[in-house]
Protein backbone atom coordinates (compact mmCIF):
# COMPACT_ATOMS: atom_id res chain seq x y z
CA UNK A 1 0.00 0.00 0.00
CA UNK A 2 1.23 3.47 -0.81
CA UNK A 3 1.08 6.11 1.92
CA UNK A 4 -3.13 7.36 0.89
CA UNK A 5 -4.16 3.95 1.10
CA UNK A 6 -3.12 3.47 4.23
CA UNK A 7 -4.51 6.83 5.85
CA UNK A 8 -7.25 5.79 3.78
CA UNK A 9 -7.47 2.13 5.23
CA UNK A 10 -7.24 2.90 8.53
CA UNK A 11 -10.02 6.47 8.51
CA UNK A 12 -12.48 3.97 7.32
CA UNK A 13 -11.53 1.44 9.98
CA UNK A 14 -12.51 4.58 12.29
CA UNK A 15 -9.24 5.26 13.65
CA UNK A 16 -8.10 8.74 13.32
CA UNK A 17 -5.57 9.06 15.94
CA UNK A 18 -1.50 9.56 15.26
CA UNK A 19 0.94 8.27 18.31
CA UNK A 20 3.67 10.91 18.37
CA UNK A 21 6.82 8.87 19.32
CA UNK A 22 8.86 11.86 20.58
CA UNK A 23 10.57 9.76 22.94
CA UNK A 24 12.31 11.99 25.53
CA UNK A 25 15.10 10.40 27.10
CA UNK A 26 13.91 12.14 30.42
CA UNK A 27 10.43 11.45 30.93
CA UNK A 28 10.99 7.04 30.47
CA UNK A 29 10.17 5.08 33.14
CA UNK A 30 11.74 3.59 35.50
CA UNK A 31 11.55 -0.06 34.10
CA UNK A 32 13.45 0.76 31.16
CA UNK A 33 16.04 2.58 31.73
CA UNK A 34 18.25 -0.29 32.49
CA UNK A 35 17.90 -1.39 28.97
CA UNK A 36 20.96 -1.62 26.30
CA UNK A 37 18.65 1.08 24.14
CA UNK A 38 15.92 2.61 26.38
CA UNK A 39 14.23 4.76 23.81
CA UNK A 40 13.82 1.43 21.56
CA UNK A 41 12.63 -0.73 24.08
CA UNK A 42 10.11 1.91 24.92
CA UNK A 43 9.11 2.48 21.65
CA UNK A 44 8.98 -1.08 20.93
CA UNK A 45 6.00 -1.76 24.19
CA UNK A 46 4.60 1.35 22.44
CA UNK A 47 4.23 -0.19 19.32
CA UNK A 48 3.61 -3.81 20.03
CA UNK A 49 0.76 -2.52 22.36
CA UNK A 50 -0.55 -0.09 20.61
CA UNK A 51 -0.57 -1.06 17.04
CA UNK A 52 -4.00 -2.05 16.15
CA UNK A 53 -6.02 1.31 16.86
CA UNK A 54 -3.38 3.29 15.83
CA UNK A 55 -3.99 5.41 12.50
CA UNK A 56 -0.26 6.44 11.97
CA UNK A 57 3.09 6.78 14.06
CA UNK A 58 4.70 10.22 13.88
CA UNK A 59 8.83 10.53 14.96
CA UNK A 60 9.93 13.81 15.60
CA UNK A 61 13.67 14.29 14.33
CA UNK A 62 14.43 15.97 17.11
CA UNK A 63 14.23 13.38 20.05
CA UNK A 64 16.33 11.20 18.27
CA UNK A 65 18.35 13.56 16.46
CA UNK A 66 19.94 14.63 19.77
CA UNK A 67 21.22 10.91 20.77
CA UNK A 68 23.95 11.93 17.14
CA UNK A 69 24.77 8.79 15.45
CA UNK A 70 22.76 6.13 17.90
CA UNK A 71 19.88 8.00 17.93
CA UNK A 72 19.36 7.66 13.80
CA UNK A 73 20.16 3.97 14.28
CA UNK A 74 17.26 4.04 16.70
CA UNK A 75 14.97 5.55 14.54
CA UNK A 76 15.32 2.77 11.69
CA UNK A 77 14.85 0.15 14.25
CA UNK A 78 11.78 1.86 15.56
CA UNK A 79 10.31 2.05 12.17
CA UNK A 80 10.91 -1.52 10.98
CA UNK A 81 9.16 -2.38 14.58
CA UNK A 82 5.56 -0.56 12.65
CA UNK A 83 3.12 -2.86 11.19
CA UNK A 84 2.78 -2.33 7.43
CA UNK A 85 -0.48 -0.80 7.13
CA UNK A 86 0.54 2.10 9.10
CA UNK A 87 1.20 4.91 7.92
CA UNK A 88 5.00 6.42 9.37
CA UNK A 89 5.21 10.23 9.55
CA UNK A 90 8.83 11.66 9.50
CA UNK A 91 8.26 15.06 11.58
CA UNK A 92 11.20 16.38 9.93
CA UNK A 93 9.95 19.67 9.18
CA UNK A 94 12.57 20.12 6.45
CA UNK A 95 12.67 22.75 3.36
CA UNK A 96 15.78 23.59 1.30
CA UNK A 97 16.49 25.05 -1.76
CA UNK A 98 16.17 22.45 -4.19
CA UNK A 99 19.55 19.99 -4.48
CA UNK A 100 19.48 20.15 -0.79
CA UNK A 101 16.10 19.16 -0.69
CA UNK A 102 16.50 16.78 -3.11
CA UNK A 103 19.19 15.08 -0.85
CA UNK A 104 16.53 15.36 2.24
CA UNK A 105 14.19 13.71 0.18
CA UNK A 106 16.06 10.74 -0.82
CA UNK A 107 17.53 10.13 2.58
CA UNK A 108 13.89 10.11 4.87
CA UNK A 109 11.53 8.89 2.00
CA UNK A 110 14.31 6.25 -0.29
CA UNK A 111 16.20 5.27 2.47
CA UNK A 112 14.57 5.38 5.84
CA UNK A 113 11.60 4.57 3.37
CA UNK A 114 9.59 6.59 6.03
CA UNK A 115 5.71 6.84 4.33
CA UNK A 116 5.46 10.80 4.76
CA UNK A 117 7.05 13.74 5.82
CA UNK A 118 6.18 17.18 7.44
CA UNK A 119 7.85 19.69 5.27
CA UNK A 120 7.92 23.29 5.89
CA UNK A 121 7.10 26.10 3.09
CA UNK A 122 8.60 29.15 3.26
CA UNK A 123 11.26 28.82 0.50
CA UNK A 124 8.67 28.43 -2.41
CA UNK A 125 8.04 25.60 -4.95
CA UNK A 126 11.32 24.73 -5.47
CA UNK A 127 12.04 23.63 -2.24
CA UNK A 128 8.76 21.08 -2.09
CA UNK A 129 9.31 19.83 -5.29
CA UNK A 130 11.60 16.82 -4.75
CA UNK A 131 9.47 15.58 -1.96
CA UNK A 132 6.05 15.22 -4.14
CA UNK A 133 8.09 13.46 -6.80
CA UNK A 134 6.89 10.33 -5.53
CA UNK A 135 3.51 10.02 -5.97
CA UNK A 136 3.64 6.50 -3.20
CA UNK A 137 5.12 9.42 -0.83
CA UNK A 138 2.32 11.81 1.29
CA UNK A 139 3.71 15.30 2.39
CA UNK A 140 2.28 17.39 5.00
CA UNK A 141 3.32 21.04 4.66
CA UNK A 142 2.79 23.34 7.37
CA UNK A 143 -0.10 25.64 6.72
CA UNK A 144 -1.21 26.67 10.04
CA UNK A 145 0.79 25.49 13.17
CA UNK A 146 -0.74 24.69 16.71
CA UNK A 147 1.99 26.84 18.82
CA UNK A 148 1.55 30.74 19.82
CA UNK A 149 4.22 31.94 17.62
CA UNK A 150 1.75 31.13 14.58
CA UNK A 151 0.91 34.51 14.67
CA UNK A 152 4.54 35.82 13.97
CA UNK A 153 4.29 35.04 10.70
CA UNK A 154 1.48 32.52 9.42
CA UNK A 155 -1.24 34.87 10.59
CA UNK A 156 -0.14 37.72 8.77
CA UNK A 157 -2.06 39.48 6.58
CA UNK A 158 -1.62 40.32 3.15
CA UNK A 159 -2.80 42.70 0.40
CA UNK A 160 -5.63 41.58 -0.59
CA UNK A 161 -6.71 40.25 2.99
CA UNK A 162 -6.42 36.88 2.99
CA UNK A 163 -3.35 35.22 5.95
CA UNK A 164 -0.22 33.86 4.80
CA UNK A 165 -1.25 30.36 5.46
CA UNK A 166 -4.50 30.42 3.32
CA UNK A 167 -1.66 31.37 0.48
CA UNK A 168 -0.08 28.02 1.55
CA UNK A 169 -2.76 26.14 1.26
CA UNK A 170 -3.75 28.02 -1.45
CA UNK A 171 -0.41 26.32 -2.99
CA UNK A 172 -0.74 23.24 -1.42
CA UNK A 173 -3.63 22.58 -4.12
CA UNK A 174 -1.44 23.81 -6.95
CA UNK A 175 1.28 21.56 -6.02
CA UNK A 176 -1.36 18.80 -5.09
CA UNK A 177 -1.01 17.32 -9.01
CA UNK A 178 -0.34 13.49 -7.72
CA UNK A 179 -2.79 13.47 -4.70
CA UNK A 180 -0.10 13.21 -2.41
CA UNK A 181 0.23 16.91 -1.23
CA UNK A 182 -1.35 17.27 2.90
CA UNK A 183 -1.60 20.11 5.40
CA UNK A 184 -0.50 20.54 9.10
CA UNK A 185 -2.68 22.74 11.07
CA UNK A 186 -2.69 22.66 14.71
CA UNK A 187 -5.61 21.49 16.30
CA UNK A 188 -5.68 24.47 18.56
CA UNK A 189 -7.02 26.30 15.65
CA UNK A 190 -9.96 24.96 15.62
CA UNK A 191 -12.01 28.13 14.45
CA UNK A 192 -9.65 28.78 11.53
CA UNK A 193 -9.99 25.28 10.79
CA UNK A 194 -13.88 25.39 10.50
CA UNK A 195 -13.44 28.69 8.55
CA UNK A 196 -10.97 26.79 5.96
CA UNK A 197 -12.56 23.88 5.11
CA UNK A 198 -13.48 24.50 1.82
CA UNK A 199 -10.40 26.15 1.05
CA UNK A 200 -8.43 22.93 2.20
CA UNK A 201 -10.76 20.87 -0.28
CA UNK A 202 -9.50 17.21 -0.27
CA UNK A 203 -6.06 17.54 1.27
CA UNK A 204 -5.08 15.34 3.81
CA UNK A 205 -4.50 16.97 7.13
CA UNK A 206 -2.37 16.15 10.35
CA UNK A 207 -3.73 18.17 13.08
CA UNK A 208 -1.39 18.13 16.37
CA UNK A 209 -2.02 19.66 19.17
CA UNK A 210 -4.74 17.75 21.05
CA UNK A 211 -3.88 17.25 24.66
CA UNK A 212 -0.90 18.84 26.34
CA UNK A 213 -1.11 21.88 23.72
CA UNK A 214 -5.14 22.10 24.67
CA UNK A 215 -6.61 21.63 21.20
CA UNK A 216 -10.12 19.69 21.56
CA UNK A 217 -10.90 16.79 19.80
CA UNK A 218 -14.48 17.12 19.95
CA UNK A 219 -14.25 20.43 17.66
CA UNK A 220 -11.60 18.66 15.03
CA UNK A 221 -14.22 15.37 14.55
CA UNK A 222 -17.06 18.10 14.47
CA UNK A 223 -15.70 19.66 12.01
CA UNK A 224 -14.58 17.19 9.54
CA UNK A 225 -17.94 15.19 10.46
CA UNK A 226 -19.84 18.19 8.85
CA UNK A 227 -18.43 18.50 5.99
CA UNK A 228 -18.52 14.76 5.42
CA UNK A 229 -14.82 14.33 5.38
CA UNK A 230 -12.01 11.99 6.23
CA UNK A 231 -8.21 11.85 5.02
CA UNK A 232 -7.83 13.21 8.69
CA UNK A 233 -5.02 12.26 11.57
CA UNK A 234 -5.11 13.82 15.23
CA UNK A 235 -1.58 13.24 16.67
CA UNK A 236 -1.20 13.26 20.37
CA UNK A 237 2.24 12.45 21.48
CA UNK A 238 2.44 13.22 25.57
CA UNK A 239 -0.99 12.48 26.34
CA UNK A 240 -0.30 9.00 24.90
CA UNK A 241 3.13 7.75 25.48
CA UNK A 242 3.24 9.35 28.99
CA UNK A 243 -0.06 8.43 30.22
CA UNK A 244 2.00 6.41 33.16
CA UNK A 245 5.52 6.73 34.49
CA UNK A 246 5.47 3.31 35.93
CA UNK A 247 5.74 -0.26 34.33
CA UNK A 248 1.86 -0.24 33.20
CA UNK A 249 3.26 2.31 30.92
CA UNK A 250 2.05 0.62 27.45
CA UNK A 251 -1.20 -0.39 29.25
CA UNK A 252 -1.78 3.28 29.92
CA UNK A 253 -0.84 3.92 26.44
CA UNK A 254 -2.84 1.50 25.22
CA UNK A 255 -6.49 2.28 27.42
CA UNK A 256 -6.09 5.96 26.10
CA UNK A 257 -5.79 5.29 22.72
CA UNK A 258 -8.70 3.03 22.67
CA UNK A 259 -10.53 5.58 24.18
CA UNK A 260 -9.58 8.11 21.76
CA UNK A 261 -10.24 6.64 19.31
CA UNK A 262 -14.01 5.49 20.41
CA UNK A 263 -14.62 9.43 21.20
CA UNK A 264 -13.35 10.62 17.56
CA UNK A 265 -15.47 7.28 16.25
CA UNK A 266 -18.56 8.62 18.25
CA UNK A 267 -18.59 12.09 17.67
CA UNK A 268 -17.90 11.19 14.10
CA UNK A 269 -20.59 8.57 13.71
CA UNK A 270 -23.27 11.34 15.44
Amino acid sequence: MNAIEKLNKKNNEGKFICIGLDTDTNKLPACVKDKANPVLEFNKAIIEKCSAYAAAYKLNFAFYERDGYKGLQTLEETIALIPDDILIIADAKRGDIGNTSKMYAEAILEKMNFDSITINPYMGNDSIEPFIKNPDKLVFILALTSNAGASDFEKQKLEDGTYLYQLVIDKVNEWNTKNNCGIVFGATKSEELHQNMERIGQLPVLLPGVGAQGGSLEDVVKTFREYKRKKFLINVSRGIIYKSGKSDFAEAAFKEIVSLNDSAGHIFNE
